[in-house]
């Protein structure tokens, strides 16, 4: 009798014990996939055209749709053609285009040490991520907008039910991009990015490769846009975009909201 109770005791503590190891390895489990990726993908041009100034990405369309997926839990990779550090547009250094999210950003050594070290775009499988986003500034009309590897992993990202998110030039990316059936990728969907209008504000309409508006309109998307430097973002299914670095907060809020669905 003894012998038999501490035997059903011992196979109930082993039951426990084993309950809740599976428990512990069924809560990891859920806390590991639940936790979101994103890519971010930023040029690796830094020359303005002929004009011998210098170009790159616009660092307020970077950080803070950085920050707004970083608070809401999300991981982030960074990613360029070449890998390293990618150029910042000197113009978005000065004074007068600092928010809130770039004071941020200058005192964070550890997104400053991410950003030195991207990872080259063709090491990258869209499989891996959720999400990609890329931010806006000049340099990706010159890069991106033509380069394979982007272009591939823009198209991955789309067929395989993932957002698609940009703002400002950045919508340049989809100058090449394509559906299964050979048609451009925007065609038919609502979008928006940097007007002819803003362009031609900062004098550099014709030293940039081409208009996004003009493309985003030529490959048949529906384009839409608010007045200069207005706050504006579009959501069509897995594409969202916005028209200038006003937008930059609601293209990332837009994304999180997709991503947490």
């Amino acid at each position: 009798m003894i012998i038999a109770i501490v035997l059903f005791t011992a196979c109930a503590n082993n039951t426990k014990e084993s309950n809740t190891k599976e428990q512990a390895v069924e809560t990891k489990t859920k806390n590991t996939t639940s936790v979101k990726k994103v890519l971010v993908v930023l040029t690796s041009h830094d020359e303005l055209g002929a004009t011998g100034h210098k170009t790159g990405f616009w660092i307020e369309e970077f950080a803070t749709p950085y920050y707004i997926l970083k608070d809401n839990g999300i991981e982030i990779t960074l990613a360029s053609p070449k890998g390293g550090q990618p150029p910042i547009d000197p113009k978005s250094e000065e004074a007068s285009f600092q928010t809130p999210s770039t004071e941020r950003y200058n005192i964070d050594k550890e997104v400053q040490e991410l950003l030195a070290n991207t990872l080259k775009l063709e090491t990258i499988n869209h499989l891996d991520y959720d999400a990609v986003f890329y931010p806006g500034g000049h340099g990706p009309l010159w890069d991106l907008a033509e380069d394979k590897n982007s272009i591939a992993l823009i198209e991955g990202f789309y067929k395989s039910n993932k957002p698609v998110a940009s703002v400002c030039h950045a919508p340049g990316i989809f100058k090449h991009t394509k559906n299964d059936d050979g048609s451009p990728l925007v065609k038919g969907k609502k979008v928006t990015g940097f007007t002819n209008e803003e362009e031609e504000a900062v004098q550099l309409t014709t030293i940039v490769p081409f208009l996004v508006e003009d493309m985003l309109k030529s490959n048949g998307a529906i384009y839409s846009k608010k007045a200069a430097w207005s706050p504006y973002a579009l959501e069509d299914g897995l594409l969202i975009t916005g028209q200038n670095p006003a937008s930059s907060e609601l293209v990332a809020l837009l994304l999180v909201k997709q991503l947490k669905k």
